[in-house]
């Protein structure tokens, strides 16, 4: 059985957690929903949810170097964490905090970038805090309602449910090698990576799913999660060319990277990953018909608490995420010793 307790983030946020008295009104507990949901005196009969994230390491680290991308992703990272409890934003506030020597241009394109997002999904920033600091940290904080009897978290998949992710996968992660390997950007331009929050249908979701969570830390390590939580697996039987987007696919085509690369890494897109009953796979998808939502159909759940993909060739192989979840943590900026050992994890594993 794949415990949680296998995953360093997860040690490192029970050790965090632990110091904390948690609140009576809470619905979730910790790892148990992308968003926090809290009792509320609601009219309307409906749960508060709260999320918070940060952009820092991504810009320390040279992956974000547009301040547009750096403002975007701080906004959209907050309302995916929404979308993924099927929350109706309320707003959102933010905290930004630059070098003393940053140009007013320079920040005038991450609030560019900021406001963008918002326009995007007719969200509103509601205030927040401008701070001096030796590096830029962007931090948001984002609230929105849910439906009492529409709650949905990352627990309650079961076995034989029908498993969706809302759009393609591995943009997050095609930008990020790109970047950190020093390929030719042109290979994918940073303005390529433009993630959009799912709100609309993570609202559709929460009417069908048993249980939801962003990619916001890609693909295969959002279903690691999800399978570690539910003591169920996944069985993943689309291949690549359905899963990645066409420009991901033709970057893994032009430089020779694995397909299962783009899926593998730790930097997300905001997509949904979601679970349907059997029975109302049919409903659920003309209701998405309907909002003109085409959500990919990625396999099935399964008792075996494992992830398995079914190859091109037929042939099904099991993974195990717990070392590349545990390599990013320990191997720091050492790029080269990630991606040898991403290579070495993907022929143990029969992907290669």
């Amino acid at each position: 059985m794949k415990g949680m307790e296998e995953i360093l983030e997860n040690i490192k946020i029970n050790s965090w957690v632990q110091n904390f008295k948690r609140s009576p009104r809470q619905i979730n507990k910790s790892h148990e929903s992308d968003a926090e949901l809290i009792e509320v005196k609601d009219k309307n009969s409906r749960l508060l949810a709260v999320t918070i994230d940060s952009v820092a390491e991504e810009i320390t680290e040279g992956l974000y170097q547009d301040p547009f991308t750096m403002g975007w992703v701080t906004v959209m990272s907050n309302l995916s964490d929404l979308a993924a409890v099927g929350a109706e934003p309320l707003g959102i506030v933010i905290a930004v905090s630059v070098e003393k020597e940053r140009d007013e241009k320079f920040c005038r394109e991450i609030a560019r970038g900021m406001a963008a997002a918002c326009q995007k999904l007719d969200v509103f920033i509601l205030g927040g805090d401008i701070n001096t600091t030796p590096t830029i940290s962007l931090s948001g904080c984002a609230f929105g309602f849910v439906p009492r009897g529409e709650k949905i978290t990352r627990i309650g998949c079961r076995t034989g449910d029908v498993v969706f992710m809302s759009g393609w996968a591995g943009s997050g992660n095609a930008m990020g090698l790109v970047r950190l390997a020093k390929l030719p950007e042109e290979l994918f331009p940073e303005n390529f990576y433009r993630p959009i929050a799912r709100i609309k249908e993570g609202q559709l979701v929460r009417k069908h799913a048993t249980c939801c969570m962003d990619t916001s830390d890609g693909l295969m390590i959002t279903l690691d999660q999800l399978l570690r939580i539910n003591k169920l697996g996944f069985v993943v039987e689309s291949g690549w060319d359905k899963i990645l987007t066409p420009e991901v696919l033709e970057l893994c085509e032009r430089a020779k990277i694995p397909h299962w690369f783009m899926a593998a890494g730790i930097h997300g897109e905001f997509e949904l990953v979601f679970t349907i009953p059997a029975e109302r796979v049919n409903l659920f998808l003309q209701a998405a018909l309907e909002i003109g939502f085409q959500p990919i159909q990625l396999g099935i759940v399964q008792q075996k608490p494992s992830l398995e993909f079914v190859l091109p060739s037929g042939k099904k192989v099991e993974i195990d995420m717990t070392p590349l979840r545990n390599l990013w943590p320990t191997a720091g900026s050492d790029l080269k010793r990630i991606i040898q050992e991403h290579h070495a994890w993907g022929k143990k594993w029969g992907l290669e």
